[in-house]
């Protein structure tokens, strides 16, 4: 969600390894088994001493999960354990779910990535330097739509789920954010529409950059979860429902979902600004950009599904959308501040995917006390998700993740090499 948090998290050393051991014991040879449990052994020790509460893995290869679990604390109230199952928003990642929405849309006839956004939005969106230049579907996709996070966007997305120590809440310090009452929610298209049409509550001018329409990148959360709107005003349906009918189901991700009341509550893990203080539960407004509530078994379903649509193999999608998602949209021309960062997800932008400068690709996300990223090597045909509940040290947990990834690294070449698919 946020740039500095997001930023911390573009590290990604290398890879990761997939598939509950409960899972594969049918499926594979003893040795391979015998090297999940290794890894989790591993992975327990690291655990045990780590910066963070707890911690989520998952890793596939082109054909099928290899890894996944869950290590530490869930719930420090309780001593759950953090598992596979546990639930946790992922932040930024949910936009990557964004670009498969409007690229089914497209299938569907419902839309075209060229479309202005104007001719489905019940409201008017406009740049005021550029009024006769139009924000288009991919402007929005790609970052590139001029739109920009004010501070009203900042200061009302976040919404507290109850009312418990309302007080003391409101004042925890989550900047450049902040928490709301239970009784600022609103709906996606008010709040949209409030931040961006000349008629809104919040419109402000500073709303939009001083660049062209589709000529600059300029990470946009407001304009990602517009283009979640157009989805659902061009499809008739709303973006929970067509994501969960067209993406969660067909995946089989059935722990996952857009709201605390689609999820198995019980499941979920608290967010944490240390070891010991937990966040109040929250949830987003522009739930699209940052809101999808899921776990590390169900992400493993969905990173091997980006894996095998990237080789064209994938099933939610066609091969041509898929070329399409994973298609680089920009230029060097489209950057001021370019990253040239390996592991950045912002050298490049394919549908809502971001790609780094050696044409890896993935996602990075953060909000109050959690980060997380997908990432994915195009020649190892590897794919790999992290997810912490704990608000990012910056003296000690990238040490710890560089440890984690260091081993997954390792068990990932192992695991790899045993895998069913590869005999």
């Amino acid at each position: 969600m946020f740039q500095n948090i997001k930023r911390l998290f573009l590290f990604g050393v290398v890879a990761f390894i997939a598939a509950a051991c409960s899972t594969t014991k049918n499926l594979h040879s003893k040795e391979f088994v015998q090297t999940q449990q290794e890894l989790t052994e591993k992975l327990t020790q690291i655990s045990k001493a780590a910066s963070f509460n707890g911690f989520g893995v998952a890793l596939v290869n082109d054909k099928e999960v290899l890894y996944q679990n869950g290590f530490g604390i869930a719930n420090v109230e309780t001593s759950a354990k953090y598992t596979e199952n546990t639930v946790q928003n992922i932040a930024s990642i949910s936009k990557t779910v964004i670009g498969l929405a409007v690229l089914k849309a497209q299938e569907l006839g419902k839309l075209n990535l060229d479309d202005p956004a104007n001719k489905y939005l019940p409201f008017t969106v406009s740049n005021p330097a550029y009024p006769e230049v139009p924000i288009t579907i991919r402007h929005l996709v790609t970052h590139t739509s001029s739109i920009v996070d004010t501070e009203e966007y900042l200061s009302r997305n976040l919404v507290l789920r109850d009312t418990v120590n309302l007080v003391h809440n409101l004042n925890i310090d989550v900047s450049p954010t902040r928490f709301n009452p239970p009784s600022a929610k609103t709906s996606l298209e008010d709040f949209l529409k409030n931040l961006l049409d000349t008629d809104g509550e919040w419109y402000s001018r500073e709303g939009f950059s001083k660049s062209k329409p589709g000529s600059m990148y300029e990470y946009s959360n407001v304009g990602a979860s517009l283009a979640a709107l157009v989805v659902e005003k061009a499809t008739g349906t709303t973006y929970d429902e067509f994501t969960s009918q067209y993406i969660l189901r067909p995946l089989e991700m059935h722990s996952s979902g857009w709201s605390f009341n689609a999820i198995d509550f019980s499941s979920y893990s608290p967010t944490y600004q240390d070891k010991q203080t937990p966040y109040p539960c929250y949830s987003l407004i522009g739930y699209p950009d940052g809101g999808l509530l899921t776990t590390s078994s169900d992400m493993s379903k969905y990173i091997l599904e980006l894996m095998k649509g990237y080789l064209g193999n994938g099933t939610i999608l066609t091969k041509q959308s898929y070329k399409e998602y994973f298609t680089p949209q920009l230029a060097a021309e489209n950057f001021t501040n370019r990253s040239t960062s390996e592991y950045s997800d912002e050298y490049n932008m394919g549908i809502t995917m971001g790609f780094g400068s050696t044409g890896n690709f993935g996602h990075t996300g953060g909000d109050p006390g959690m980060s997380s990223v997908i990432w994915f090597y195009k020649d190892k045909r590897m794919g790999r998700y992290f997810i912490v509940n704990t608000d990012w040290n910056t003296e000690s947990s990238g040490k710890d993740q560089k440890a984690i990834y260091d081993l997954l690294h390792e068990f990932y070449v192992k695991l790899n090499s045993l895998s069913k698919t590869t005999k």
